[in-house]
């Protein structure tokens, strides 16, 4: 990884990481589709963009999901397919690669914990429209994007936001949970931070 990318060494960030709860977007997500569909018998079906090695996917496994986890890093692959929750589950499918060179399926809920900022601002827009494209009515998109308080600022390829901006984006979507965070804190590679944070769940209109 070059030197000046925010995460050096994603093996050790992975094993830092993975053993954390699952994103309370991811659950304010799936609590939703679980009062809205409470006696559902055919599974669900979810992409997991930039998944690690698992602590949103397991949780979508362990509810009954189809899941589709995608990272760019095959060591996070090899330390999901590890998992003792995984296993051989064949309700789940991986791929390794950059969101950006991927055909994503029709899917309920598209999920993205702290991934999608690490796409590049020449790159997210494309992204964004096949997300929407992939996502089902009534779906729904559980996610983080960096504002521009950020300190990362004007670090290369990462995408940042203003407010306005998340207005524009998420429109016509219906914003079902938002968060603005600003904190200062260490990182799981120790280094301090100023983090802005926007911790979203949108839903497609039916």
């Amino acid at each position: 990884m070059p030197s000046d990318t925010p995460i050096e060494s994603w093996e050790e960030y992975y094993k830092k990481t993975g053993a954390r709860p699952p994103r309370e977007t991811l659950l304010f997500a799936l609590d939703k589709f679980e009062t809205e569909r409470p006696n559902n018998e055919q599974p669900l079906r979810a992409i997991d963009l930039g998944c690690g090695n698992g602590r949103d996917t397991v949780e979508l496994l362990r509810r009954g999901w189809q899941v589709f986890a995608v990272d760019a890093e095959q060591s996070a692959i090899d330390g999901l397919r590890a998992r003792d929750e995984v296993g051989d589950d064949v309700s789940l499918e991986t791929a390794t690669s950059r969101f950006e060179g991927i055909e994503l399926p029709e899917s309920e809920l598209i999920n993205s914990s702290f991934a999608l900022p690490l796409v590049s601002p020449q790159d997210f827009p494309d992204l964004w429209d096949r997300m929407l494209m992939a996502l089902a009515p009534g779906g729904r998109i559980s996610c983080q994007l960096y504002g521009d308080r950020d300190s990362w600022v004007g670090k290369p390829g990462i995408t940042f936001f203003a407010h306005s901006a998340i207005d524009a984006l998420v429109y016509p979507l219906n914003v079902e949970y938002f968060r603005e965070e600003e904190d200062d804190s260490t990182t799981p590679r120790g280094q301090q931070k100023h983090w802005h944070i926007y911790h979203m769940v949108v839903q497609r209109p039916y």
